[in-house]
């Protein structure tokens, strides 16, 4: 096992939490305790560091006389910011510092004494797969008898324990090391941490020391005005993960991935994939049910026979990035058979029991590539009707909408069009724009703007040889409607609406008259 620091304290005087931060200038320095960082206002807690950072729709510096309300001591601005017009009191260390955003990262490693320098750590990024891979991963490493420890798009855990739910891929940097420190205490052998393209322009794991990194797949997506302007842009941003790491895993199944080899010719890369390449692990004689996927492993020159617990294709290609992950601490075969035949993941290709005995599969799925990976998947097996009921985000890349349009008419029998995390777009704008690509599909479609009466109206219909597919939300609990986050779960949804249908006065007539002129979220069932 590998050895970590015993529990320390975090207090630390603020010169020795600024050092390697590029300053531009202090006014009322103090070399105070500081105990905890945020930026936050909200979390900041006595004696904290409060970063006010400018997003995109607020500044930060708005946010100080709540962060001092909290406990703030020391307050750390943009460059930018004209520390005379800050009404702030002469007791109080105000730091304008270059790159606020980096300052954050290196300012927390500081704080926490970079506590992954004394862990393992595997970062994981790509377009699709990231959450499944790291899922696997860490499965496969349990099975080994290490403890792991997890920082994604789900929660945060140690072993089983889940210690707080998460809002984004990658929280941010000063949530990282917080959770790394914990993670030392607690004895983890090894931290796996899911890395957003974002998390890498906006220096969330700067400071973070990777053992190996995975590169699942680049598709896509992320293309809008506040991510990445092109392709290019989105496909550099992932391959600063790839730099900072000594061994890298790469699909070299994927028309950008198989670039790194040749792009990072002194790096230990590990290859995998399933087609007609050479790779390190691979995989053959796929034979794809309804609850799980059978194949062949190829490893160390040998085949072993592999049951993956979750359905597709693209699952073997996510169990093959964790098992080439997890070659690098000398896992065996039976330790990957007995991981993978019970990994579950909440929001991917999750199955949702349910008393009317449908087949109903929640995921994550919100670009054209992983939609037409899942329906391609369960179109094999499926006696009946392929019912996709689903919808896009606002505020994304709008190019993407009518291309999955178009797939979603082509592969499912029957496609209910609802809204997904509307952010704040019009929904019904959002709806329209799929709608072209519908069109252009001929295949069976309906519109139906509200998210809960669309999957009542799918239930209403289903039989048990169909299957309904409702992608987006995933793991999201919640609908995010003009700037507010509503408590949403579909797996309640479900539940609750099978039970009215199950009482002998539920009048399915009423459920196929919804109104479409207005976007409602639901009160009652949420």
């Amino acid at each position: 096992m590998f050895q970590n620091k015993q529990e320390r304290s975090e207090v630390m005087k603020l010169s020795k939490i600024l050092e390697s931060i590029e300053i531009k200038n202090i006014i009322n320095m103090n070399d105070i305790n500081i105990t905890n960082i945020s930026s936050d206002s909200r979390y900041i807690k006595e004696n904290g560091l409060f970063f006010a950072i400018n997003g995109y729709n607020k500044n930060g510096t708005d946010f100080i006389d709540s962060a001092i309300k909290n406990g703030a001591t020391a307050i750390v601005v943009e460059e930018n910011s004209d520390l005379s017009k800050l009404n702030i009191s002469e007791n109080i260390p105000v730091i304008s510092v270059l790159k606020i955003r980096k300052s954050l990262a290196i300012a927390s490693c500081n704080l926490y004494d970079n506590p992954s320098k004394k862990l393992k750590v595997i970062g994981v990024t790509g377009t699709k797969g990231k959450t499944t891979s790291t899922f696997m991963i860490k499965s496969i490493l349990e099975a080994h008898g290490l403890k792991v420890g997890l920082i994604g798009s789900i929660a945060i855990y140690i072993g089983d324990k889940q210690l707080e739910v998460t809002d984004r891929t990658t929280p941010e940097s000063y949530k990282i090391q917080e959770s790394l420190d914990k993670m030392v205490k607690e004895n983890v052998d090894i931290a796996i941490l899911e890395v957003s393209s974002q998390a890498m322009k906006l220096d969330r794991v700067t400071g973070c020391d990777f053992d190996v990194a995975l590169f699942t797949n680049l598709t896509e997506d992320h293309i809008s005005p506040r991510e990445h302007s092109d392709m290019n842009d989105y496909f550099n941003a992932k391959l600063e993960l790839m730099k900072i790491s000594p061994n890298l895993v790469v699909n070299l199944d994927n028309e950008y991935t198989e670039k790194i080899p040749s792009l990072f010719p002194n790096k230990n890369i590990t290859t995998f994939g399933m087609q007609s390449k050479k790779y390190d692990i691979s995989a053959k004689d796929l034979k794809p049910e309804n609850s799980c996927v059978n194949f062949t492993l190829s490893i160390n020159g040998k085949d072993e026979p592999v049951c993956v617990s979750i359905p597709g294709e693209y699952m073997v290609y996510n169990a093959l990035g964790a098992i080439a992950v997890a070659s690098h601490f000398n896992i065996t075969a039976d330790e990957i058979r007995t991981a993978l035949k019970s990994v579950r993941v909440f929001g991917r290709s999750e199955l949702v029991p349910n008393r009317l005995g449908l087949t109903i599969m929640i995921d994550y799925a919100h670009t054209p590539s992983s939609l037409e990976s899942i329906l391609k998947t369960v179109k094999p097996y499926t006696k009946g009707r392929v019912i996709c009921t689903w919808g896009v985000g606002g505020d994304r890349d709008k190019a993407k909408r009518p291309i999955m349009g178009e797939i979603s008419g082509t592969l499912a029998d029957l496609t209910i069009l609802t809204s997904d995390q509307v952010r704040t777009e019009d929904p019904m704008s959002i709806l329209k724009d799929i709608e072209v690509g519908l069109k252009k599909s001929g295949g069976d479609y309906i519109l139906i703007l509200n998210r809960t009466e669309a999957i009542r109206y799918a239930l209403s219909i289903a039989t048990k040889d169909d299957i309904l597919v409702i992608p987006g939300l995933g793991n999201d609990l919640y609908i995010e409607y003009m700037g507010v986050k509503y408590p949403y779960d579909e797996r309640v949804i479900i539940h609750d609406i099978i039970e009215e249908m199950l009482d002998d006065n539920y009048d399915y007539e009423k459920v196929k008259k919804f109104n479409n002129e207005t976007f409602e979220i639901p009160s009652d069932k949420i």
